[in-house]
This record gives C-alpha cells, structure tokens and sequence, in this order.
C-alpha cells in the first residue's frame, strides 16, 4: 500500500476526532458584525491511520462537523515502529518547519499544540517533535503530515535492499 494512498479498512466508528482550532471572523455589515467560524479538526484511528479538514460555518458545531467530514475525505496511513516514527524527517508547508524523531519507549508525545494532536491521532505514543517557523496551526499540521506522508516504512526499505529488518537501522 503506498503511504498517500486512503486507507482502506477503516471503521467510521473507529475514528476519534480533536478540534486544534476554531477562528472567528466577521463581516461588517449594514446592520453591524456577522460572526462566521473556521475549525480545524483532526481525526485519527489510534492506528496509523490520520487525517485532517477545515469546515466553515456560522455556528461553532456546524463548523466542526464539516472538519469531520472534510477530515475523513483525506485519511493518510503512516509508517510506525514500536508505536513510534521509524526515523527522523523534516515536513514544511508554507512557513511552517517540523521536525520528527523517533523516541525510547516510555518517553510520549513531546510535540506542541496542533503537532501533538496529528501524532496522538496516528497512534503514535513515543516522539520527540519540534515545531520551528510558523506557528499558524493550518500550516504546521500541514507540515507534520508532510513529514510523515514522507516517511519510509522499515519493512518496505528491508525489502527493497534485500537485508533483514535488524541490519536496516544497525547497518
């Protein structure tokens, strides 16, 4: 399965949704302000499996459900060891710059803001992960999926250079 490619078993019911961001924004009118919203929502399965979506809308619940919507129409599979990245990659969307490396087990997520609700919806438990450059959470989600859409999967490079699992990262 290629690592852009939609999942294909994945239970709607399965997936767990967490709202990053609700923006505000107005419209000057006639008769004064017309408040809409914005949300960012990620949703993921705890398994690999994750996505995200921006809904818009003049209430706060419609907005976070078309996010939902939005959010399981770009579903992604990522690569993962021992509940952690396989190795270390740098995303960028825009100005947004992230840094993910694997951790020991026992160590968690150590990600801030939006970055920790990617990789806590992946199913990731142990990361070390430093967001530099912007921190706008539509950009810096973007990023930290960037990085793990790049992600190899250690099986798939064992394969490809026709070396067990263990001689991949020990060399």
């Amino acid at each position: 399965m290629s690592t852009n490619a939609r999942p294909s078993k994945v239970n709607e019911s399965d997936l767990k949704e967490r709202v990053v961001a609700i923006n505000r924004v107005a419209k000057v009118v006639k008769g004064g302000r017309r408040f809409s919203f914005s949300a960012i929502v990620v949703v993921g399965d705890g398994n690999g499996v994750v996505g995200y979506g921006l809904g818009k809308a003049n209430e706060v619940t419609d907005a976070i459900a078309k996010g939902v919507d939005d959010a399981k129409k770009n579903l992604i599979q990522i690569p993962m060891l021992k509940h952690t990245v396989p190795h270390e990659m740098e995303g960028k969307f825009s100005g947004g710059f992230v840094l993910i490396k694997p951790a020991a087990p026992g160590t968690g997520v150590l990600a801030g803001g939006p970055m920790r609700a990617v990789l806590e919806s992946a199913g990731i438990k142990d990361v070390l992960a430093k967001s530099k450059g912007s921190s706008n959470p539509h950009n810096v989600i973007k990023a930290t999926i960037d990085a793990l859409l790049k992600m190899r999967a250690p099986h798939q490079v064992a394969f490809q250079r026709s070396v067990k699992l263990d001689k991949v990262f020990n060399g």
